[in-house]
């Protein structure tokens, strides 16, 4: 095995996917969410100064990042599986498919978490839940449908005005 493949990947890892969905169910105060609006909420917590009146982005914005949530769905369901064998959360049956929810370890864990980044996570967290928890499956699938495009599309403006400079 080379060196190369013996690198850990930091980012993107089902690992983080699945700590960052734990600050969401922890605030949504019982409430279960399927897989689909979860891979929303990831997003939306992440690159939260993506949307008008959101505070800024825990992550830098990179050319195309709307295109994440096309790949996203695999990551977060990984990351929610890892957090479901350690019993940080709970998966249930209901009439939209499986749904997650947080359980009692789900605060009891992430009360031990105290970085700047935790904080952040929770406070973007909190904003996620009371900014799109009113928002059908219909509504919240209408605005990121929408909105995806011009998600990075900010790069390919600039890319362009640079060439024009030449």
């Amino acid at each position: 095995m080379s060196l190369a493949d013996q690198r850990v990947r930091p980012f993107n890892t089902p690992m983080e996917a699945g700590l960052r969905l734990l600050f969401v169910l922890d605030e949504a105060k019982g409430e279960a969410f399927d897989l689909q609006r979860l891979v929303s909420y990831d997003y939306l917590l992440v690159h939260s100064g993506d949307v008008d009146g959101g505070s800024e982005s825990l992550h830098p914005a990179v050319p195309f990042r709307g295109g994440e949530l096309l790949v996203k769905r695999k990551l977060v369901l990984a990351g929610l599986d890892a957090m479901f064998a350690k019993e940080l959360l709970e998966k249930r049956f209901e009439t939209t498919g499986i749904c997650y929810r947080a359980t009692a370890l789900t605060s009891a864990f992430l009360e031990l978490l105290v970085s700047d980044y935790a904080s952040s996570l929770r406070a973007r967290a909190a904003w996620v839940v009371s900014h799109f928890g009113t928002y059908t499956d219909d509504m919240l699938e209408s605005y990121i449908t929408e909105n995806v495009g011009r998600w990075g599309a900010e790069f390919d403006r600039l890319t362009a005005i640079r060439a024009l400079e030449l």
